[in-house]
């Protein structure tokens, strides 16, 4: 396993400055509050508005779309930038990363035309519903299923932990479509579920901070018509672990308490001494090679690879 180093380009380069520059002002002028998780637990539509505006989301999806087709790599620079600011991003940071890429791959050419440009516009967002009380990890052990009844679907289940389902227009869920056999990743197909829909209901999972960014999704005989599903019936297994490589390769895992570590940094002042100098030392060549293997990982995918196993690191 190879995590080949990248070298940013001079486009990447200049954009960096450019959204450095814009953060700065939306921060003086109080837009934002840094915070930890920002892509999780920050959520604001108005600013994923601006930032679908300025031509940040769907950045490299193809213009047909309303997309700008810039690079990966173009593209990390600002997910980075906008991680490390502790920025509002929750709110478009699921659709942009892991579910328009869903739809591109996978998706029929009218689901394309349908989602994306109010997706790159930052005005259309998109829950993902896949694990559930008994199939976290294990996603072939889902329950939720779904039946044809002629040209629509009949989907019934529950979901867990489902992020930001109480604001989004839609749910894309994983669902069982035909018994479970010896192969227990086959069988599965995902749908698009607009919200609100009849027999959809959406409780919230708070944390113990009070938060709400999580949910539980139940789904009780909630129709879905045939063009609303996602790729091949039957064929989602392989659908979903691309979808998961787009989720684990970015950077916000190891950005998630970036601002904090910023914030202690300061505060440690210009003479940390040798215990704090070490561990700050540590923590930044810890911070470094991860950001390495992620940048490596954008280039990856870049070039049109599918680095599932490297992205799971």
């Amino acid at each position: 396993m190879r995590f080949p180093p990248v070298q940013l380009p001079e486009a990447a380069v200049r954009l960096r400055a450019e959204i450095r520059e814009v953060l700065a002002a939306e921060l003086r002028a109080g837009t934002f509050e840094p915070q930890c998780d920002s892509w999780q637990g920050a959520a604001s539509p108005e600013f994923s508005r601006k930032l679908g505006q300025r031509g940040w989301i769907g950045m490299t999806w193809p213009r047909r779309y309303g997309g700008h087709e810039r690079t990966g790599l173009e593209r990390f620079v600002v997910a980075a930038e906008l991680l490390a600011a502790g920025a509002p991003v929750a709110a478009h940071w699921n659709t942009d990363r892991q579910t328009g890429p869903l739809l591109l791959r996978y998706g029929m050419e009218a689901q394309r035309l349908r989602f994306l440009p109010d997706i790159i516009r930052g005005e259309c967002f998109f829950a993902v519903g896949l694990s559930e009380p008994d199939a976290g990890s294990d996603l072939a052990s889902i329950r939720a299923a779904a039946r044809r009844e002629g040209d629509a679907w009949r989907l019934t289940g529950r979901k867990l932990w489902v992020s930001h389902a109480h604001f989004a227009h839609y749910l894309v869920v994983l669902c069982r479509t035909s018994p479970l056999g010896e192969d227990r990743r086959a069988g599965m197909t995902q749908f698009i579920v607009p919200l609100p829909s009849p027999g959809v209901t959406i409780r919230p999972v708070r944390l113990l901070s009070g938060e709400h960014q999580f949910n539980e999704v139940l789904l009780d005989d909630v129709v879905v018509p045939d063009d609303l599903v996602v790729g091949e019936v039957g064929g989602a297994w392989r659908q979903v672990v691309a979808e998961l490589a787009f989720e684990r390769s970015g950077p916000e895992r190891f950005l998630s308490a970036y601002p904090l570590v910023a914030e202690a940094t300061a505060g440690l002042g210009a003479a940390p001494g040798d215990r704090g100098a070490g561990a700050l030392g540590r923590l930044a060549s810890r911070l470094w090679t991860l950001h390495q293997m992620s940048l490596s990982l954008a280039a990856q995918l870049d070039a049109g690879a599918a680095p599932e196993i490297e992205a799971a690191m």
